[in-house]
């Protein structure tokens, strides 16, 4: 049944994020009708200084920091998420209520002149601000440059078609979202190029104790979803990472069983560690944990144990 307050619905201001927030919108809707819904647009500080590398902040979180703080401080009642962004780490009295709408979930390159990634001449400068894809790149061709780039989608664009970067790499959920794939010159295959933990898959989260609102948001989740990203994220939590950690991991499910395929690169891309286990959908949990452990087994400890030495101000590669 629907709740007699209006539920206040948190999100960031981006083309994206507010995409993501009215589709999470239109499902809780049509699931209950007599609901009132009021968005609560939240600037988030890692959009506010758009000069520092992504990982760079010193913060947990850092493209939802905000939105928790308010849920924490109950100014909203749910907020919505780019489940990549939301550390598996989750802050006590908080949930991730719902996971939902999951796209493609590969990487894209965007390119001028529409060259393929190993068509870039040799000296060629690739952009993302994710350490995770330019370091599983520059185990491909480590004869381009690559460069840190910061801004929403319609930003990174400009600043390619203005000259900034021969080709970047971007999500494709974002762009299939926004109809932009005509921008897109290349879908990465996931052997070249592993997205992170819950990459185009929405997140929902919400107070624990708020049950009410928690019930809704189960009633719109994804079952689906729910089994691949939890092995995602258990994998990405044992090897203790984040978004700004090299660590690429996806989880498909087929016929009842899930494959996870898993990796750990280095920054430099001189070693990527790379394994997949497959079973049955509800041991995704121990599946990713038990990847983890696979993966630390074959060194991936002293890779992540060498990032963690390096200063934060150290440039990406």
């Amino acid at each position: 049944m629907p709740s007699n307050k209006t539920i206040r619905v948190g999100t960031r201001e981006s083309k994206l994020a507010l995409f993501q927030t009215n589709n999470v919108l239109a499902k809780l809707k049509q699931a209950f009708p007599g609901q009132a819904f009021e968005t609560i647009p939240i600037k988030v500080h890692a959009e506010k200084d758009m000069k520092k590398p992504l990982f760079a902040f010193d913060t947990r979180g850092v493209f939802v920091k905000e939105l928790e703080e308010a849920l924490l401080a109950n100014e909203v009642d749910l907020v919505v998420h780019s489940l990549k962004d939301l550390p598996t780490d989750m802050i006590e009295g908080l949930t991730l209520a719902s996971v939902l709408d999951r796209a493609d979930p590969r990487d894209v390159l965007v390119s001028h002149n529409s060259l393929s990634f190993l068509d870039l001449p040799k000296g060629a400068t690739i952009a993302s601000s994710s350490r995770r894809r330019l370091a599983q790149l520059k185990a491909v061709r480590s004869d381009l440059v690559f460069t840190d780039i910061r801004g929403n989608i319609d930003t990174r664009l400009k600043k390619h078609a203005a000259g900034e970067c021969d080709a970047m790499v971007l999500a494709a959920a974002g762009l299939i979202r926004l109809e932009l794939t005509a921008h897109i010159t290349e879908y990465f295959d996931t052997s070249i190029s592993l997205p992170a933990a819950g990459q185009a898959a929405i997140a929902v989260e919400c107070r624990v104790n708020d049950s009410e609102v928690l019930s809704m948001c189960k009633h719109i989740e994804d079952q689906s979803v729910r089994d691949e990203i939890t092995a995602e994220r258990s994998f990405l939590n044992e090897l203790g990472g984040g978004c700004s950690v090299p660590v690429g991991v996806l989880a498909r499910i087929n016929n009842g069983q899930i494959e996870v395929d898993g990796c750990v690169a280095a920054l430099d891309g001189s070693k990527v560690l790379r394994k997949s286990l497959s079973g049955a959908t509800k041991d995704a949990h121990s599946m990713g944990v038990q990847l983890a452990h696979s993966l630390l087994k074959m060194g991936a400890d002293e890779i992540l144990s060498e990032l963690k030495s390096s200063t934060p101000s150290v440039s990406p590669p």
